[in-house]
């Protein structure tokens, strides 16, 4: 099943359910997804590939964690569960993380495998991670591994 299935079939439950939050989300994931789809055609590109919806999903979450964080610094702890709560279900769209074993090791081999020895070999590193994962891989948690090991 693809995303956009997966998503029109979600929703259609959660209307029924009567869930609201939820519903909202959903519809929030699908504009976002189309608003990327239509910056792509403008572009020249045919359509959205599953790589880059993933990629938006990514964003969106990212976004909202900033902006709960932000929301608890500022002692709005209702706005940072809603940003929170808005995570949980983008997060259910997303593949499954790599565990930090798994992450170390597939840096640890992209390392070896572009002669990587200090920061300048970072795009390499990060290039060939990319390459081999795609959109499976969290690249801001694997920026932060790479790091510790160039350095």
């Amino acid at each position: 099943m693809s995303l956009r299935e997966s998503l029109m079939a979600d929703l259609k439950g959660a209307m029924k359910a009567g869930e609201s939050a939820r519903v909202a989300t959903i519809r929030m994931i699908m504009a976002k997804i189309k608003d990327v789809e239509i910056a792509a055609r403008a572009k020249g590109g045919e359509g959205l590939d599953e790589d880059e919806a993933i990629s938006a999903l990514r964003g969106m979450v990212k976004s909202r964690t900033e902006s709960a964080t932000m929301y608890r610094d500022a002692a709005r702890p209702e706005l940072a569960e809603k940003e929170e709560a808005e995570i949980a279900v983008i997060r259910t769209y997303l593949p499954a993380e790599m565990d930090e074993a798994a992450l170390v090791a597939a840096v640890s081999e992209a390392v070896a495998a572009t002669g990587a020895q200090s920061m300048k070999d970072m795009g390499k590193v990060m290039g060939a991670l990319k390459a081999k994962f795609g959109s499976n891989l969290d690249m801001s948690r694997a920026n932060a591994v790479v790091k510790a090991q160039l350095s």
